[in-house]
């Protein structure tokens, strides 16, 4: 049994919600809208190692997805090359040990390092630029998280602050300083 609604704004407020879900149903916006997380993926060019605990290693996907094909997977601590970003998901490349060729990886099971041995440690940037805002300054030697990357800068985040930390302050090896 529908409930008949008596206030005249409230007839119009859903009336137009009903008109703007037909118009983007029937002219398609609404499967834009759905498409509009890119699936293309942004170019990257960094270092990460593998923080995954799991025995059985990383899975290593098909695609951006936890649905797709295993290709392999890689052991803790193993370095790869970050090759592109696409959310929450890392295209990698080059696995020290373990899977080797191209595929996707979640990319919370990826970390890095910072560099700045002998000295206050590195700058973290409100965006890819040096001469971006500075956010925050982390330790050197010290373990970031990664969220994603973009050309060669990581963005990481360490004590709740989040930013990019340039190549030369990225650490991508699990059992070595980088120095």
């Amino acid at each position: 049994m529908t409930k008949k609604v008596k206030n005249p704004a409230s007839k119009l407020i859903i009336r137009l919600a009903s008109i703007c879900i037909s118009v983007m149903l029937n002219t398609g916006i609404a499967h834009q809208i759905s498409l509009a997380k890119s699936t293309d993926p942004q170019k990257c060019d960094i270092l990460a190692y593998v923080t995954d605990t799991d025995p059985q290693g990383l899975n290593v996907r098909s695609g951006a997805s936890a649905n797709k094909t295993i290709l392999g997977q890689i052991p803790i601590n193993e370095t790869v090359q970050v090759i592109g970003a696409a959310g929450d998901w890392v295209q990698i490349t080059n696995a020290s040990d373990g899977f080797q060729g191209t595929g996707w990886v979640f990319v919370p099971k990826l970390g890095l390092t910072t560099q700045g041995y002998g000295t206050n440690g590195v700058d973290l940037y409100a965006n890819t630029s040096q001469q971006s805002q500075k956010v925050g300054t982390i330790p050197a030697n010290t373990v970031v998280k990664l969220l994603g990357c973009q050309g060669d800068w990581a963005q990481v985040e360490y004590q709740g602050f989040k930013g990019w930390l340039t190549r030369e302050d990225q650490c991508g090896a699990a059992l070595t300083s980088c120095s």
